[in-house]
């Protein structure tokens, strides 16, 4: 089982519209996924018409007195399970704070035997609950605007790995919601870091319509542009985790 995390200190940059269109093009193509929606928002069980809510919510799973594998739901398509968020998932990083360093990776390891890969959907925010993200992730993925805001906020994350000594964690960036009618998304697109992936996600107003559609957009619009740009960006992630 290999876990990946879809990660950003900064909201709105298409981090569940990511999560959700690479779990499912995972599952078509043959791997059982899970899907995590660590985010108390929520928008991951949206667009996968799960209810937000976790059963003894996010005290009782911490402690480990909630079986995980019950609190998980199917959802539309083959292969693809959901854990849903929870509203009390804002109080996550103090119920970890308590615990190791390791436990969100303990809760997770009785999953082995059922899912190839998980993906998390994190929160926006740098916490206790990121470190136990990042401690139990293989790959760290961090979908960036090209802005200049957006990458500092890339080296603010590599500051807080290197300070809590974080290693043998992957980690890549691919830009997201670009518009290359803007000078300043042209030029960063233009001179991608070295740990910037191939794949652009367009702005695209497709994105957007997963709220209404309530499903990928690998699903309802299979044929677009956007699609296709998931696909590559799916295609890219299969190759790291190979």
């Amino acid at each position: 089982m290999q876990v990946v995390s879809i990660f950003n200190i900064k909201g709105g940059v298409g981090k569940t519209a990511a999560a959700v269109n690479l779990g499912y093009l995972a599952a078509k193509g043959g791997r059982r996924v899970l899907i995590w929606d660590l985010d108390p928002q929520g928008a991951s069980s949206f667009y996968l018409r799960i209810k937000p809510k976790v059963k003894g919510g996010g005290k009782k799973l911490v402690k480990g007195k909630s079986d995980l594998d019950s609190l998980i739901k199917g959802t539309d398509f083959d292969d693809l399970d959901l854990l849903p968020a929870d509203f009390s998932y804002h109080e996550m990083d103090v119920r970890l704070a308590q615990e190791k360093r390791s436990h969100l990776k303990r809760l997770i390891a009785p999953l082995r035997k059922e899912y190839d890969l998980v993906i998390f959907d994190c929160p926006p925010s740098m916490s206790e609950l990121s470190e136990q993200i990042f401690r139990a992730s293989d790959l760290l993925l961090v979908p960036l605007i090209p802005t200049i805001l957006s990458l500092r906020t890339l080296g603010q994350l590599r500051d807080f790995l290197k300070a809590e000594k974080i290693g043998g964690l992957k980690l890549r960036t691919f830009f997201s919601m670009a518009d290359r009618r803007k000078k300043m998304h042209r030029a960063i697109l233009d001179a991608p870091g070295r740990e910037a992936l191939s794949t652009v996600i367009p702005n695209s107003s497709l994105v957007e319509r997963m709220g209404d559609e309530r499903r990928p957009v690998a699903d309802f619009a299979p044929r677009s542009t956007a699609a296709a740009a998931f696909e590559a960006l799916w295609r890219e992630v299969e190759a790291l985790l190979a």
